[in-house]
């Protein structure tokens, strides 16, 4: 529904991105809650870089509604994917600028200081207002994965059951989620990784460049193997013909 002038009452339309704040002037809870949500986006964003049809964004501001608008309550998921969309910057998520778009995905990153809200305000908006499909919270520190699937019905989040390893399915993305012992940004600790169907770690940049690294050495240690195994080759036939004459059919002369 536009917004109307108060003096004239001429509808006009409401605010957007460019108008709207996106800096809720809150910052990540540590150092680690910051690096969970980078590689989480990081990840996603390069397994999916040519795809222009799925958005994937983090600690930005969603606006659904005018009276959150006039309330300023604009405080935004640490992690969020929206499919069927494009995959332009933004500042922010403005529902109405997107067609009525809402995030398919979203991870919260629990801390002490957010962690009620994370399973109360957020839970509840997340599912009867935007009805996002899935929902994740995840304890940086602690390790804790929880799942949830939203009811359409109920418009409202069923826990989802892990797999026996403790990797959970993500049926939107057609992807895993789960906990890996790992290295991102000089820190060495067990992070939230999505998974592809076979169980393999989706990478980060740095992984990516590390494992590209290996097969070149891999390739050059092959190559090197293979020129010394002709050497010896060339070397026991040079002694046989020295003790036994050239091979028939031809030999090293």
């Amino acid at each position: 529904m536009p917004f109307q002038s108060e003096k004239s009452h001429i509808p006009i339309p409401p605010p957007g991105e460019d108008e709207l704040p996106y800096d809720d002037g809150e910052p990540m809870e540590s150092e680690r809650h910051l690096q969970q949500m980078n590689l989480l986006i990081e990840a996603l964003k390069l397994r999916w870089h040519d795809r222009d049809d799925v958005y994937v964004g983090g600690n930005m501001a969603i606006y659904f509604s005018e009276l959150q608008t006039k309330k300023n309550d604009f405080r935004g998921p640490d992690v969020f994917v929206v499919l069927d969309t494009n995959a332009r910057e933004r500042k922010s998520w403005v529902v109405w600028q997107e067609d009525g778009r809402t995030p398919d995905v979203v991870i919260e990153l629990l801390s002490e200081s957010t962690e009620q809200v994370d399973r109360t305000d957020k839970m509840r908006i997340y599912a009867k207002l935007l009805r996002v499909l899935e929902y994740y919270l995840f304890d940086p520190f602690s390790g804790t994965l929880e799942a949830y699937a939203l009811d359409r019905t109920t418009r409202s989040y069923v826990p989802v059951p892990p797999e026996a390893n403790g990797d959970v399915v993500s049926a939107c993305l057609g992807l895993r989620l789960g906990v890996r012992h790992g290295t991102y940004r000089g820190l060495v600790v067990d992070w939230l990784r999505w998974l592809d169907g076979d169980g393999r770690v989706v990478p980060t940049g740095e992984e990516q460049a590390r494992a590209a690294e290996e097969q070149a050495r891999a390739a050059e240690e092959q190559a090197r193997t293979a020129g010394d195994e002709a050497k010896r080759l060339a070397a026991r036939l040079a002694a046989y013909e020295k003790q036994f004459g050239p091979l028939p059919g031809g030999g090293s002369g």
